[in-house]
Protein backbone atom coordinates (compact mmCIF):
# COMPACT_ATOMS: atom_id res chain seq x y z
CA UNK A 1 0.00 0.00 0.00
CA UNK A 2 2.54 2.64 1.19
CA UNK A 3 5.14 1.31 -1.36
CA UNK A 4 2.23 2.63 -4.50
CA UNK A 5 0.59 4.76 -3.13
CA UNK A 6 1.62 7.37 -5.64
CA UNK A 7 0.68 5.15 -8.41
CA UNK A 8 -2.40 3.97 -6.96
CA UNK A 9 -3.36 8.11 -6.70
CA UNK A 10 -2.75 8.66 -9.88
CA UNK A 11 -4.61 5.60 -11.46
CA UNK A 12 -8.11 6.04 -9.25
CA UNK A 13 -7.50 10.00 -10.26
CA UNK A 14 -7.04 8.75 -14.30
CA UNK A 15 -10.14 6.26 -13.34
CA UNK A 16 -12.13 8.21 -11.92
CA UNK A 17 -11.88 11.01 -14.14
CA UNK A 18 -12.65 8.95 -17.14
CA UNK A 19 -15.42 7.43 -15.88
CA UNK A 20 -16.61 11.11 -15.37
CA UNK A 21 -15.63 11.92 -18.97
CA UNK A 22 -12.44 14.11 -17.91
CA UNK A 23 -10.32 13.37 -20.96
CA UNK A 24 -7.18 14.77 -18.65
CA UNK A 25 -6.80 12.50 -15.96
CA UNK A 26 -4.11 14.00 -13.94
CA UNK A 27 -3.02 17.83 -14.85
CA UNK A 28 -5.60 20.03 -12.91
CA UNK A 29 -4.99 20.01 -8.98
CA UNK A 30 -7.09 18.09 -6.52
CA UNK A 31 -9.57 19.60 -4.24
CA UNK A 32 -9.47 18.44 -0.28
CA UNK A 33 -12.65 16.21 -1.07
CA UNK A 34 -10.93 14.25 -3.86
CA UNK A 35 -7.21 14.37 -1.64
CA UNK A 36 -8.73 12.37 1.11
CA UNK A 37 -10.65 9.85 -1.21
CA UNK A 38 -7.49 9.18 -3.05
CA UNK A 39 -5.19 8.64 0.31
CA UNK A 40 -7.25 6.16 1.53
CA UNK A 41 -5.64 2.73 1.62
CA UNK A 42 -6.39 0.63 -1.55
CA UNK A 43 -4.97 -2.65 -1.19
CA UNK A 44 -4.32 -4.89 1.53
CA UNK A 45 -0.93 -6.39 0.30
CA UNK A 46 0.97 -6.78 3.66
CA UNK A 47 -0.22 -7.10 7.21
CA UNK A 48 2.11 -4.03 7.61
CA UNK A 49 0.08 -1.43 5.85
CA UNK A 50 -2.88 -1.84 8.67
CA UNK A 51 -2.70 0.35 11.12
CA UNK A 52 -4.26 -0.81 14.73
CA UNK A 53 -7.47 1.45 14.14
CA UNK A 54 -8.09 -0.07 10.72
CA UNK A 55 -8.05 -3.51 12.50
CA UNK A 56 -10.13 -2.82 15.26
CA UNK A 57 -12.90 -1.61 12.93
CA UNK A 58 -11.93 -4.76 10.64
CA UNK A 59 -12.86 -6.84 13.55
CA UNK A 60 -15.39 -5.04 15.23
CA UNK A 61 -17.31 -5.16 11.59
CA UNK A 62 -16.53 -9.22 11.49
CA UNK A 63 -18.00 -9.34 14.85
CA UNK A 64 -20.94 -7.98 13.41
CA UNK A 65 -20.68 -10.22 10.48
CA UNK A 66 -20.40 -13.80 12.47
CA UNK A 67 -23.99 -12.80 14.19
CA UNK A 68 -25.77 -11.74 10.97
CA UNK A 69 -23.56 -12.58 8.00
CA UNK A 70 -26.32 -10.96 5.79
CA UNK A 71 -26.58 -7.67 7.53
CA UNK A 72 -24.56 -6.36 4.43
CA UNK A 73 -25.81 -8.56 1.71
CA UNK A 74 -26.66 -5.70 -0.81
CA UNK A 75 -23.28 -3.98 -0.57
CA UNK A 76 -21.49 -5.30 -3.49
CA UNK A 77 -25.24 -6.51 -5.63
CA UNK A 78 -25.10 -6.84 -9.02
CA UNK A 79 -20.66 -6.61 -8.84
CA UNK A 80 -17.78 -9.88 -8.63
CA UNK A 81 -14.94 -10.67 -6.57
CA UNK A 82 -11.60 -12.21 -8.81
CA UNK A 83 -10.17 -14.74 -6.55
CA UNK A 84 -7.16 -15.92 -8.46
CA UNK A 85 -5.03 -18.88 -6.36
CA UNK A 86 -2.06 -20.53 -7.32
CA UNK A 87 -1.72 -22.38 -4.52
CA UNK A 88 -4.45 -25.12 -3.16
CA UNK A 89 -6.96 -23.85 -0.31
CA UNK A 90 -9.62 -25.21 1.94
CA UNK A 91 -10.08 -22.09 4.17
CA UNK A 92 -9.21 -19.47 2.11
CA UNK A 93 -11.41 -20.30 -0.76
CA UNK A 94 -14.46 -21.06 0.81
CA UNK A 95 -14.14 -18.38 3.26
CA UNK A 96 -13.47 -15.80 0.03
CA UNK A 97 -16.26 -17.17 -2.12
CA UNK A 98 -18.99 -17.02 0.90
CA UNK A 99 -17.81 -13.87 2.24
CA UNK A 100 -18.31 -12.64 -1.81
CA UNK A 101 -21.42 -14.23 -1.50
CA UNK A 102 -23.09 -12.70 2.01
CA UNK A 103 -21.90 -8.86 0.60
CA UNK A 104 -24.14 -9.78 -2.61
CA UNK A 105 -21.56 -10.24 -5.31
CA UNK A 106 -20.37 -13.23 -7.48
CA UNK A 107 -17.24 -15.12 -6.94
CA UNK A 108 -15.33 -16.08 -9.72
CA UNK A 109 -12.35 -18.51 -8.94
CA UNK A 110 -9.38 -18.62 -11.00
CA UNK A 111 -6.18 -20.37 -10.94
CA UNK A 112 -3.17 -19.72 -13.36
CA UNK A 113 -4.50 -22.33 -16.38
CA UNK A 114 -7.72 -20.36 -16.31
CA UNK A 115 -5.99 -16.57 -17.56
CA UNK A 116 -3.08 -16.68 -19.76
CA UNK A 117 -1.13 -15.40 -17.35
CA UNK A 118 -0.10 -19.00 -17.89
CA UNK A 119 0.85 -18.05 -21.19
CA UNK A 120 3.34 -15.16 -21.04
CA UNK A 121 0.52 -12.38 -20.26
CA UNK A 122 1.82 -9.57 -18.11
CA UNK A 123 0.67 -9.30 -14.25
CA UNK A 124 0.13 -6.09 -15.01
CA UNK A 125 -1.69 -6.39 -18.02
CA UNK A 126 -4.04 -9.01 -15.96
CA UNK A 127 -4.48 -6.60 -13.93
CA UNK A 128 -6.22 -4.17 -15.78
CA UNK A 129 -8.36 -6.37 -17.37
CA UNK A 130 -9.47 -8.27 -13.82
CA UNK A 131 -10.42 -4.30 -12.70
CA UNK A 132 -12.19 -3.81 -15.85
CA UNK A 133 -14.59 -7.01 -14.76
CA UNK A 134 -14.56 -7.16 -11.18
CA UNK A 135 -14.69 -5.28 -7.64
CA UNK A 136 -12.05 -6.62 -5.78
CA UNK A 137 -9.32 -9.03 -6.30
CA UNK A 138 -8.13 -11.84 -3.57
CA UNK A 139 -5.04 -14.03 -4.36
CA UNK A 140 -3.37 -16.82 -2.90
CA UNK A 141 0.24 -17.29 -4.59
CA UNK A 142 3.79 -17.55 -3.79
CA UNK A 143 5.63 -14.60 -4.25
CA UNK A 144 5.03 -11.44 -2.70
CA UNK A 145 6.23 -9.37 -5.41
CA UNK A 146 3.83 -10.88 -7.30
CA UNK A 147 0.46 -9.00 -5.29
CA UNK A 148 2.56 -6.21 -4.78
CA UNK A 149 2.74 -6.18 -8.75
CA UNK A 150 -1.21 -6.46 -9.15
CA UNK A 151 -1.98 -4.11 -6.53
CA UNK A 152 0.24 -1.69 -8.30
CA UNK A 153 -1.50 -1.73 -11.67
CA UNK A 154 -5.29 -2.88 -10.61
CA UNK A 155 -7.56 0.32 -9.96
CA UNK A 156 -9.62 -1.94 -7.55
CA UNK A 157 -8.57 -3.23 -4.06
CA UNK A 158 -6.00 -6.53 -4.19
CA UNK A 159 -6.25 -8.30 -0.84
CA UNK A 160 -3.23 -10.83 0.03
CA UNK A 161 -4.79 -13.74 0.56
CA UNK A 162 -1.17 -15.88 1.35
CA UNK A 163 2.43 -15.47 0.01
CA UNK A 164 5.44 -17.10 1.05
CA UNK A 165 6.37 -14.26 3.21
CA UNK A 166 3.05 -13.03 4.66
CA UNK A 167 -0.66 -14.04 5.82
CA UNK A 168 -2.70 -10.49 6.51
CA UNK A 169 -5.76 -12.64 6.46
CA UNK A 170 -5.20 -14.98 8.48
CA UNK A 171 -3.92 -12.89 11.13
CA UNK A 172 -7.21 -10.81 11.33
CA UNK A 173 -8.97 -14.07 11.94
CA UNK A 174 -6.70 -15.19 14.82
CA UNK A 175 -7.16 -11.73 16.35
CA UNK A 176 -10.50 -11.81 15.93
CA UNK A 177 -10.09 -15.26 18.08
CA UNK A 178 -8.24 -13.89 20.44
CA UNK A 179 -10.61 -10.82 21.07
CA UNK A 180 -13.18 -13.38 21.88
CA UNK A 181 -11.11 -14.97 24.08
CA UNK A 182 -9.63 -12.46 26.05
CA UNK A 183 -11.63 -9.18 25.06
CA UNK A 184 -9.75 -6.35 23.61
CA UNK A 185 -7.79 -5.79 26.46
CA UNK A 186 -4.58 -7.55 26.19
CA UNK A 187 -2.12 -5.91 28.27
CA UNK A 188 -0.10 -8.27 30.94
CA UNK A 189 -0.79 -11.28 28.10
CA UNK A 190 1.94 -13.29 26.25
CA UNK A 191 1.04 -14.42 22.89
CA UNK A 192 3.61 -17.45 21.52
CA UNK A 193 3.97 -18.81 17.90
CA UNK A 194 6.11 -21.94 18.08
CA UNK A 195 7.76 -23.54 15.18
CA UNK A 196 8.86 -22.44 11.66
CA UNK A 197 10.01 -18.98 10.90
CA UNK A 198 7.91 -19.19 7.96
CA UNK A 199 5.13 -16.30 6.99
CA UNK A 200 2.90 -16.90 9.63
CA UNK A 201 5.92 -16.28 12.04
CA UNK A 202 6.58 -12.76 9.80
CA UNK A 203 2.79 -11.93 10.27
CA UNK A 204 2.16 -13.19 13.60
CA UNK A 205 5.03 -10.48 14.85
CA UNK A 206 3.79 -7.60 12.76
CA UNK A 207 -0.27 -7.78 13.64
CA UNK A 208 0.80 -8.38 17.66
CA UNK A 209 3.14 -5.30 17.39
CA UNK A 210 0.58 -3.58 15.75
CA UNK A 211 -2.18 -4.42 18.07
CA UNK A 212 0.55 -3.17 20.97
CA UNK A 213 0.76 -6.91 22.52
CA UNK A 214 3.84 -8.96 23.75
CA UNK A 215 4.38 -11.51 20.90
CA UNK A 216 7.06 -13.82 20.81
CA UNK A 217 7.88 -16.20 18.26
CA UNK A 218 10.09 -18.98 18.90
CA UNK A 219 12.27 -21.22 16.21
CA UNK A 220 15.40 -23.02 15.75
CA UNK A 221 18.76 -21.21 14.57
CA UNK A 222 19.74 -20.43 11.17
CA UNK A 223 17.78 -21.28 8.32
CA UNK A 224 14.34 -22.38 9.93
CA UNK A 225 14.01 -18.79 12.17
CA UNK A 226 12.10 -15.64 10.50
CA UNK A 227 13.04 -13.18 7.96
CA UNK A 228 15.30 -10.73 9.80
CA UNK A 229 13.75 -7.88 7.78
CA UNK A 230 10.00 -8.92 8.71
CA UNK A 231 11.54 -8.75 12.83
CA UNK A 232 12.77 -5.68 11.85
CA UNK A 233 9.16 -4.47 10.65
CA UNK A 234 7.61 -5.97 14.00
CA UNK A 235 10.47 -4.24 15.81
CA UNK A 236 10.11 -0.92 14.36
CA UNK A 237 6.38 -1.01 14.82
CA UNK A 238 6.48 -1.78 18.35
CA UNK A 239 8.46 1.33 19.15
CA UNK A 240 5.18 3.45 18.73
CA UNK A 241 2.91 0.48 19.58
CA UNK A 242 4.12 -0.11 22.67
CA UNK A 243 4.76 -4.00 21.25
CA UNK A 244 7.15 -6.23 23.35
CA UNK A 245 8.52 -8.47 20.07
CA UNK A 246 10.77 -11.36 21.45
CA UNK A 247 12.62 -13.52 19.27
CA UNK A 248 13.52 -16.97 21.06
CA UNK A 249 15.00 -20.39 20.28
CA UNK A 250 13.98 -21.82 23.84
CA UNK A 251 10.24 -23.11 23.29
CA UNK A 252 9.57 -23.51 26.93
CA UNK A 253 10.73 -20.02 27.56
CA UNK A 254 7.90 -18.97 25.14
CA UNK A 255 5.36 -21.15 26.05
CA UNK A 256 5.82 -20.52 30.33
CA UNK A 257 3.46 -17.97 31.10
CA UNK A 258 1.47 -17.67 27.70
CA UNK A 259 -1.84 -17.08 26.81
CA UNK A 260 -1.39 -18.68 23.32
CA UNK A 261 0.57 -21.06 21.67
CA UNK A 262 0.21 -20.80 18.27
CA UNK A 263 1.30 -23.49 15.59
CA UNK A 264 1.99 -24.31 11.91
CA UNK A 265 2.93 -27.04 9.66
CA UNK A 266 6.18 -27.49 9.75
CA UNK A 267 6.60 -28.32 5.77
CA UNK A 268 4.93 -25.23 3.58
CA UNK A 269 3.71 -24.99 0.12
CA UNK A 270 7.15 -24.67 -1.95
CA UNK A 271 9.29 -26.40 0.30
CA UNK A 272 11.28 -28.51 -1.47
CA UNK A 273 10.71 -32.21 -0.62
CA UNK A 274 14.80 -32.92 -0.41
CA UNK A 275 14.78 -30.31 3.11
CA UNK A 276 11.98 -32.51 4.51
CA UNK A 277 14.26 -34.86 6.59
CA UNK A 278 16.55 -31.88 7.83
CA UNK A 279 14.11 -29.27 8.96
CA UNK A 280 11.62 -32.40 10.79
CA UNK A 281 14.27 -33.17 12.71
CA UNK A 282 15.77 -29.25 13.63
CA UNK A 283 11.53 -28.70 14.50
CA UNK A 284 11.18 -31.92 16.35
CA UNK A 285 12.22 -30.04 19.52
CA UNK A 286 9.30 -27.43 18.64
CA UNK A 287 6.60 -29.95 18.68
CA UNK A 288 3.61 -28.11 21.03
CA UNK A 289 2.56 -30.99 23.45
CA UNK A 290 0.50 -30.85 26.45
CA UNK A 291 3.87 -30.39 28.49
CA UNK A 292 4.34 -27.39 27.03
CA UNK A 293 0.81 -26.36 27.23
CA UNK A 294 1.09 -27.05 30.91
CA UNK A 295 3.71 -24.56 30.81
CA UNK A 296 0.93 -21.29 29.99
CA UNK A 297 -1.72 -19.80 32.11
CA UNK A 298 -4.81 -21.31 33.16
CA UNK A 299 -7.11 -19.72 30.96
CA UNK A 300 -4.59 -20.20 27.58
CA UNK A 301 -5.70 -21.45 24.14
CA UNK A 302 -4.27 -23.22 21.65
CA UNK A 303 -4.31 -21.50 17.92
CA UNK A 304 -3.68 -23.21 14.55
CA UNK A 305 -4.39 -21.77 10.99
CA UNK A 306 -4.38 -25.14 9.68
CA UNK A 307 -4.24 -27.27 7.95
CA UNK A 308 -2.50 -29.55 10.90
CA UNK A 309 -0.13 -32.83 10.83
CA UNK A 310 -0.85 -34.43 14.31
CA UNK A 311 1.74 -36.00 15.60
CA UNK A 312 4.01 -33.29 13.92
CA UNK A 313 3.64 -29.56 14.75
CA UNK A 314 1.48 -30.36 18.08
CA UNK A 315 0.17 -33.41 19.53
CA UNK A 316 -3.62 -34.89 19.30
CA UNK A 317 -4.17 -34.24 22.35
CA UNK A 318 -3.39 -31.04 22.03
CA UNK A 319 -5.18 -30.14 19.20
CA UNK A 320 -8.02 -32.20 19.81
CA UNK A 321 -8.29 -30.68 23.65
CA UNK A 322 -10.09 -27.99 25.72
CA UNK A 323 -7.78 -25.67 25.25
CA UNK A 324 -7.70 -25.69 21.10
CA UNK A 325 -9.90 -23.21 19.19
CA UNK A 326 -9.16 -23.97 15.52
CA UNK A 327 -12.50 -24.14 14.32
CA UNK A 328 -13.47 -20.97 15.71
CA UNK A 329 -10.29 -19.44 14.36
CA UNK A 330 -11.45 -20.92 11.30
CA UNK A 331 -14.55 -19.75 11.10
CA UNK A 332 -13.54 -16.18 11.44
CA UNK A 333 -11.53 -15.98 8.32
CA UNK A 334 -15.04 -15.74 6.33
CA UNK A 335 -15.66 -13.10 8.92
CA UNK A 336 -12.61 -11.00 8.66
CA UNK A 337 -12.42 -11.74 4.71
CA UNK A 338 -15.58 -10.20 4.67
CA UNK A 339 -15.07 -7.43 6.46
CA UNK A 340 -11.69 -7.06 4.40
CA UNK A 341 -14.05 -6.81 1.43
CA UNK A 342 -16.60 -4.62 2.54
CA UNK A 343 -14.45 -1.47 4.13
CA UNK A 344 -11.36 -1.91 1.21
CA UNK A 345 -14.79 -1.56 -1.50
CA UNK A 346 -16.57 1.67 0.86
CA UNK A 347 -12.45 3.12 0.76
CA UNK A 348 -12.70 3.28 4.56
CA UNK A 349 -9.24 2.02 5.34
CA UNK A 350 -6.74 4.34 6.16
CA UNK A 351 -3.54 2.18 6.38
CA UNK A 352 -0.22 2.77 7.95
CA UNK A 353 1.69 5.08 5.76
Amino acid sequence: MGFFLCDHIRKRICFARKDSHEEDSTDRGLDNSELAYYLQMKDLLRTEHLSRTDVEMLLDTAGSFASNPLRANTALANQSVAIYMTKSSTRTRIASETAAAHLGAHPIFLRSEDLQIGRGETIADTARIISNFASALIVRTFAQADVDELGKWSSIPVINGLTDTDHPTQLLADWMTIREVFGKDVSGRKFSYIGDGNNMSHAWLIMGAIMGAHVVVATPEGKWAPDKDAVATAQKIAQTSGAKIEVLTDPEAAAKDASVLYADVWMSMGDPEEVRSEKLKALAPYAITQNLMDLTVNDSIFMHCLPAHRGEEVSAEVLDGPKSVIWREAFHRRTTIQAILYHLTRGELQGNI
